[in-house]
């Protein structure tokens, strides 16, 4: 793998970021977001969770209201408007049949150019072990991708197959191949995640510091993307 990460594809107008959790975009790819909805491109988040196991000492049911709240105004911080939530349960996401077609059923109602993921992979870049429905969520995804383009998959769905994908970039991967600048969108990026107030409240140490730790990864990433601030991801041929 080269050192310097390429720019991502320009060559999309619509995407659908699918991810677990409220707060997993915001925690890597939302100053890209950003900069793509500046630029006139439409963007959409769907969340297989309302996070409601990640606050320890608030009840699920509650966290669930707050963490939707907190998502729901942290997209619009970044230009997003639509927001899908689908109530799996937070921390026990499974892979399978179930969750393949669900995915895939979203893509075929979207119709994506570009579907924006989270890491997959057994491991962050830090080494530190990546939690199942980061896992499950990712790796339905990337076969959901397959499954809504064929007509002869999921076919009690009633929509029209979706054929065109044209890329699908992971965030927070291991293995980055390319960026996005977002030296004019970071401020906006801190912000969409300082939404996520009780979650990172709750956090055990609370996070308190928002700006330094996303802008030093920033800054960490523009060391291979021309020394301006960028936000990696690992680009999935197609």
């Amino acid at each position: 793998m080269s050192d310097e990460l390429q720019p991502m594809p320009d060559d999309w107008s619509t995407a659908l970021a699918v991810v677990a959790h409220p707060d997993d975009i915001e925690f890597g790819a939302a100053g890209a977001v950003a900069s793509w909805t500046a630029a006139g491109k439409s963007v959409s988040y769907l969340l297989l969770t309302r996070g409601e196991a990640g606050i320890d000492g608030m009840p699920p049911e509650e966290a669930a209201a707050v963490r939707e709240a907190e998502q729901r105004e942290s997209a619009s911080i970044v230009g997003v408007e639509q927001v899908t939530f689908l109530d799996h349960a937070d921390g026990v996401i499974e892979y399978g049949l179930p969750l393949r077609r669900r995915i895939a059923e979203e893509i075929r109602r979207h119709r994506p150019e570009l579907v924006i993921g989270f890491n997959h992979h057994e491991r962050f870049l830090s080494g530190r072990w990546n939690p199942p429905d980061h896992r499950n969520t990712g790796r339905a995804l990337l076969d959901a991708v397959g499954d809504a383009g064929n007509r002869w998959i999921f076919r009690d769905l009633g929509l029209e197959p979706w054929e065109g994908v044209r890329h699908v970039a992971i965030a927070n991967s291991p293995h980055p191949t390319h960026a996005v600048d977002v030296t004019d969108s970071i401020d906006k990026a801190v912000a969409s995640l300082e939404a996520h107030r009780a979650y990172l409240a709750g956090l055990r140490p609370p996070v308190r510091d928002v700006r330094g730790p996303l802008t030093a990864m920033a800054r960490q990433t523009g060391e291979r993307f021309g020394g301006r601030l960028a936000i990696a991801f690992e680009l999935i041929p197609r």
